[in-house]
């Protein structure tokens, strides 16, 4: 089936259907580093497209600290965040079932400019919690982020949409990039979803 476009709503971290497609595109520009994606969500804080992207001045603590997320059993919609949809032209098809999946490549974060505001899941984005964003896992999911050149690892949940650009493969919360040390810019890392067999099981634990 070809994807069907659904509206920007789902694509946007502060609105669903808050932003025209010039707005989508200014959104891309964003710094060396932080997300490339765009804004999300109909309620909560709304986000100015042209803001630029980045970490507060001061932490409220240490940020090195923040536990891995939990992970747990949670149900797969088939509609909403994990409907097809379309993003600067290119194609998108959600995974709607519990099937692992590992990849490499380039990881991004988001701060300042989305606190606050919706994700594609409908709840709201703490950039000190560990979450995650990822085009196409199943929302939610449960993810082990490694960062093959320290050796460092999190888990994440993964609970929005994007990054949109080449080669990036997972846009992480300012806390997980913290703890990977990838807060100075966009990083390679080691992506696996923790299927709901190794949650129950406690395979996932190391």
């Amino acid at each position: 089936m070809t994807p069907m476009m659904i509206d920007l709503s789902f694509l946007s971290r502060s609105g669903f259907g808050r932003r025209g497609l010039p707005a989508l595109l200014a959104a891309v520009l964003l710094a060396a580093g932080c997300s490339s994606t765009p804004e999300r969500g109909q309620r909560g804080k709304r986000v100015d497209p042209a803001a630029r992207d980045g970490a507060p001045a001061r932490w409220p603590f240490d940020l090195n600290q923040v536990p891995d997320a939990e992970p747990r059993v949670e149900s797969l919609r088939r509609g909403g965040p994990n409907k097809p949809y379309q993003v600067l032209g290119r194609s998108y098809v959600p995974m709607t079932t519990d099937e692992p999946l590992r990849e490499s490549g380039l990881a991004s974060w988001y701060g300042t400019k989305f606190h606050g505001a919706p994700t594609a899941s409908g709840e709201i984005y703490d950039m000190y919690a560990m979450t995650a964003a990822h085009p196409t896992m199943p929302l939610p999911s449960y993810a082990r982020v490694r960062n093959p050149l320290n050796g460092r690892e999190v888990i994440v949940r993964v609970n929005d949409r994007g990054p949109f650009h080449p080669g990036r493969i997972i846009d992480l919360s300012l806390s997980a990039a913290v703890r990977l040390g990838v807060a100075g810019g966009v990083s390679p890392v080691e992506v696996e979803r923790l299927t709901h067999d190794d949650i129950r099981s406690g395979r996932w634990q190391r």
